[in-house]
């Protein structure tokens, strides 16, 4: 089977599940833009609770290329990220095992926003030994064939996941486990135990 997904900013835990199930994985890179979506955000846990990260675009609409929409850095959100997640992981058991690399890629600045997102799942194919084939489309097409498993626009931060396939883990805050994040949080607590997991 084939997955086809939009690619997101610290992809969900349910995309990498869903991931690893596949053959293979098709990103759509094709598709306009699309607000309030896991394109430009993600969702972490903080001593307060679950938060929304999100990356500022500028002047996105539906009508941009997913590929030519540009991060806005006016918007000071890169340390705001950096320092948010250090906060909320710093005391996880592998956080500083992984640190340095992400830091790396904020200070980077990538122009784009799906130029930033390949380089944070590449991150993620490199620590998760994610081996399957990665492709791009070269065009979009509204359907496909019963081959390919489409979650475009499914997973989505105001859709309810089945979080009967999250199985808890441990987690640096709360008693009570909190699904639906960022793969970012099964990292940082899990290491490498996160294929395992996934």
């Amino acid at each position: 089977m084939i997955l086809l997904s939009e690619l997101h900013y610290h992809p969900s835990i349910q995309f990498f599940q869903q991931a690893f199930k596949a053959d293979e994985v098709l990103i759509e890179a094709r598709e306009n833009y699309i607000k309030q979506s896991y394109r430009n955000r993600c969702h972490i846990l903080t001593s307060q609770g679950p938060l929304a990260l999100t990356v500022p675009v500028k002047g996105g609409n539906s009508k941009t290329l997913i590929t030519e929409l540009e991060i806005d850095y006016e918007q000071k959100w890169v340390n705001m990220h950096w320092r948010t997640i250090r906060s909320a992981y710093g005391n996880a058991p592998y956080f500083e095992f992984y640190a340095d690399y992400f830091e790396a890629i904020y200070n980077r600045r990538p122009q784009f926003l799906f130029e930033l997102n390949l380089e944070f799942l590449k991150l993620y194919i490199k620590f998760l030994k994610f081996s399957k084939p990665l492709r791009f489309t070269n065009r979009y097409d509204e359907k496909y064939g019963s081959e390919v498993l489409d979650l475009r626009s499914t997973i989505h931060p105001k859709k309810k996941t089945d979080s009967l396939a999250i199985k808890p883990y441990n987690q640096v805050f709360g008693k009570q486990f909190v699904p639906d994040l960022s793969i970012l949080d099964l990292l940082f607590n899990q290491g490498p135990e996160a294929v395992h997991y996934l």
